[in-house]
């Protein structure tokens, strides 16, 4: 008697990334419309990360808001439709990993106990899609930003946070990250997006890695050498572009509202 087998085909790998939400930047009309692009692009995306399997996931790349502080007992209010389907996304096993930026570093355990979401504090170097991938926010990689650099140790520094905690009521400290939050724009720094881009190229020439993520710049990029990828998903909050990587390799893309269009490749070679 003769046998049939079917042989279930193997998953799609499919990698998301987001960076520069800024969530909390502007009128509270402008953020609402960052997360509900954001949810509807997630959306869109959820049946073939749940079919990718073990290989995929979303990596949220820093400054998910544009300031965040937690406290042993308090979290800041507001973006609750984007934390609860990041956890009901973890709790059906799709993975999501947060990058802090220079916005956002201040967590505690709240993202990780309550919503499944791995918070990482400086970068991530992972196997991707049959890549070797260094994921990071891009803070403290551009040479001009002097002041910051010199104060990042101090501000990621646990008794730091601690202090700045247990000196200032809640309702003060986080009105303070807001005051400071507020100094910039957003607008892009040309100097800035061509550091990030020579750092990408550094991290790149150094094997094994193939693939750099980067945000921070606020400007989408996708540029291609011979050592391998840079992708930068941009600024999400005023331009809703993003990244992906899946079985076709890296890919730069915009959200426009139902559908996600493809942004060119930039030539590789010097800087602008």
């Amino acid at each position: 008697m003769a046998h049939s087998f079917s042989i279930s085909p193997a998953p799609i790998p499919l990698y998301l990334f987001l960076s520069d939400l800024h969530l909390g930047r502007g009128s509270a009309a402008e953020s609402r419309a960052a997360e509900r692009d954001a949810l509807a692009l997630l959306r869109a995306h959820e049946r073939a990360l749940r079919a990718a399997g073990n290989d995929g996931g979303l990596f949220l790349v820093g400054d998910v808001f544009d300031q965040f502080i937690e406290y042993r007992h308090l979290v800041p209010k507001g973006f609750a439709r984007l934390q609860g389907l990041l956890a009901e996304w973890t709790d059906t096993g799709i993975a999501v990993t947060y990058v802090v930026g220079n916005r956002d570093p201040w967590h505690l355990d709240y993202f990780a106990r309550e919503l499944g979401v791995r918070v990482v504090p400086d970068a991530v170097t992972a196997r991707l899609a049959g890549r070797t991938a260094y994921i990071a926010h891009g803070d403290g990689l551009i040479p001009l930003e002097r002041a910051y650099n010199r104060l990042k140790p101090l501000l990621r520094h646990g008794g730091a946070y601690r202090l700045y905690r247990n000196l200032l009521p809640g309702d003060w400290g986080y009105r303070l990250a807001r005051r400071v939050a507020r100094l910039g724009d957003g607008t892009p720094t040309p100097s800035n997006v061509n550091a990030l881009r020579d750092a990408a190229h550094r991290i790149l020439v150094s094997p094994p890695t193939d693939l750099v993520v980067l945000g921070h710049g606020h400007a989408a990029e996708h540029t291609d050498w011979p050592e391998g990828t840079y992708l930068n998903p941009g600024y999400w909050f005023a331009d809703r572009t993003f990244a992906r990587l899946d079985a076709d390799g890296p890919a730069l893309l915009r959200w426009t509202g139902r559908v996600a269009e493809p942004l060119p490749v930039r030539p590789a070679g010097r800087n602008e």
